[in-house]
């Protein structure tokens, strides 16, 4: 009987022993392969992006550089020289934007003498004619100025002007006598032919206090990289009058020479419409003295938003809209006249929206029999209609020329509608506008997945990423070395790159749940698997505790 009975208690412990040895197996397979296997599986897939870069991005320091050329003609140098001709000189100045943010612009002045073919073009009777001989002969690189300097008593500028700005790159200045003089005049020029502080603080409107704007900061269009523009014909009246004009052909001729000349900065697109029935939602006064309609100026403001209903142009587009309306007044409301604030006539009887567009009144005749019958048949003058809206577009793009000293003479841009200079300096102060949007966007993007962690960011989001930090450094180093076309290219680049980052689809949150959730669901399916492991491995350890008690209650 004993020898069963520890026969039977051997069995027992051999059992005991296979249950525990089974039970350690299966903790030991879950804990070293199943929960590292279930979290690799559930874990949030998140690329490593360059937070440091991002974040040194609007720490580093802007320069802006841009290589003048002064060239002086026989008889033209300054008796002050510090050097002979030709030498080399930099002036700089910091433009201040936030505690974070500066910009230093950066004038490199290189001072020769005129070649043979120069003096010989500058023999010409007029600036006019001198600019347009010298434009082959310079370096046309944008961004890059030529001034060349006359004499004092030199008949090519008119009486009474000192300095000639043409409509390429290059600029007649008169010596002034001294080297002081001349640097100011020089630095007056500077400041016409490439960027002001007012427009870099402009472009880095976002980052720079209320304080330290201007009061026409808010008014230009913001850097994009396609414009849509809408010509629109309202006709509200058309019992009254039938409406034609030629707005295909105007485009071709006056419009388009500025948009391909402007498509170095921006994609355009250009479509019109005719809307009949459509008024502009405010009621003009009438004025017995002059028998016409008026609209003041402090009813301008909502005259838009009626009219901007009907136009239906904004609600598809992916890039900003810029609206030009023609408005016919309707015959009970002719003719209508637009009031400044001073209460005078606007002599374009037009006015201009900023980031929005313009509208102009267009007043038709009054017939001149009482007798006559309706509806009136009108051409629209169209030369007189584009030279406004083209003007607004000026404004609308802050290409509008500001108040020069009276010694200065600008040439008109002619057909092309802007200066290859205003070009350069919308080109300036986009590329600045550019670099501080990837900055804020890169940055806010950072601080997006920083804070929610468990947004999964794939590796094309982080190409895109690293693509526009390269770009973005790429830009900044090119505006440092006085390379605008190349820089303003590298900053679209960037901007390009950090919008599809930042709008990428699978950065929507909504998308994926929260580690609380991840348990909420997991913990059902793992519970029942756990609960007899983990009871196993608590009996396991509890006769292991008694095993070590036995040989003390043995003793």
């Amino acid at each position: 009987m004993a020898a069963m009975a520890a026969a039977a208690e051997a069995a027992d412990e051999a059992e005991r022993a296979r249950g525990r040895r089974a039970a350690l197996s299966f903790a030991t397979i879950a804990v070293v392969l199943g929960l590292p296997l279930w979290w690799r599986t559930t874990e949030t897939y998140r690329a490593a992006l360059p937070y440091a870069d991002i974040n040194e991005l609007g720490r580093l320091p802007f320069q802006l550089a841009v290589p003048v050329t002064v060239i002086f003609t026989p008889g033209s140098v300054p008796k002050d020289l510090p050097k002979p001709l030709p030498f080399r000189d930099v002036q700089e100045m910091e433009i201040p934007i936030n505690l974070r943010t500066s910009i230093t612009s950066r004038y490199e002045m290189f001072y020769r003498s005129t070649t043979a073919r120069e003096e010989a073009v500058l023999a010409a009777a007029t600036a006019r004619e001198a600019d347009a001989a010298l434009h082959p002969l310079q370096d046309t690189s944008l961004g890059s100025l030529a001034v060349y300097v006359v004499p004092e008593a030199s008949s090519l500028l008119p009486q009474g002007i000192s300095v000639y700005v043409g409509k390429h790159r290059s600029a007649l200045v008169r010596a002034g006598g001294s080297l002081a003089a001349l640097r100011t005049r020089l630095w007056q020029l500077t400041q016409v032919m490439s960027f002001t502080t007012s427009s870099i603080t402009t472009a880095f409107s976002d980052h720079v206090p209320d304080g330290q704007l201007g009061p026409g900061a808010g008014r230009h269009l913001k850097s994009s990289l396609g414009y849509e523009i809408t010509f629109s014909l309202l006709n509200p009246d058309p019992k009254s009058h039938t409406v034609e004009w030629d707005i295909e052909d105007a485009v071709n001729r006056y419009v388009q020479p500025v948009l391909d000349k402007l498509s170095l900065v921006a994609n355009f697109s250009v479509d019109s419409q005719i809307l009949y029935y459509a008024v502009l939602g405010v009621t003009p006064r009438f004025d017995k003295e002059s028998s016409s309609f008026l609209l003041s100026a402090h009813s301008l403001p909502h005259v838009i938003n009626p009219v901007e209903a009907r136009l239906g142009s904004s609600a598809a587009s992916l890039y900003p809209v810029l609206n030009f309306l023609l408005y016919v007044p309707e015959h009970s409301h002719s003719p209508l006249y637009i009031q400044d604030k001073d209460g005078a006539p606007v002599s374009t009887n037009a006015f201009h929206s900023p980031r929005w567009g313009g509208i102009m009144i267009y007043n038709v005749e009054a017939p001149a029999s009482p007798h006559t019958s309706f509806p009136l048949h009108i051409n629209v003058d169209m030369v007189r209609v584009m030279e406004v809206f083209l003007g607004q577009l000026r404004l609308l793009f802050g290409l509008s020329r500001e108040e020069l000293p009276p010694e200065f003479l600008l040439e008109s841009p002619g057909n092309e509608g802007l200066a290859d200079w205003e070009l350069d300096r919308l080109l300036w102060a986009h590329t600045v506008e550019n670099l501080a949007t990837v900055s804020t966007t890169l940055t806010s993007l950072a601080q997006l997945l920083d804070k929610i962690g468990n947004i999964v960011i794939k590796d094309d989001v982080a190409s895109e990423v690293y693509r526009a930090v390269a770009a973005a450094q790429s830009a900044m180093a090119e505006l440092a070395t006085g390379h605008l076309h190349s820089a303003f290219e590298a900053s679209k680049e960037a901007v390009t790159s950090s919008e599809r980052a930042f709008f990428d689809p699978s950065l929507l949150h909504l998308l994926y749940f929260p580690d609380d959730q991840k348990f909420a669901i997991y913990i059902p399916l793992f519970l029942p698997m756990a609960v007899p492991i983990l009871l196993s491995l608590a009996k396991i350890a509890r006769e292991a505790r008694q095993r070590k008690k036995e040989p003390t209650k043995m003793d």
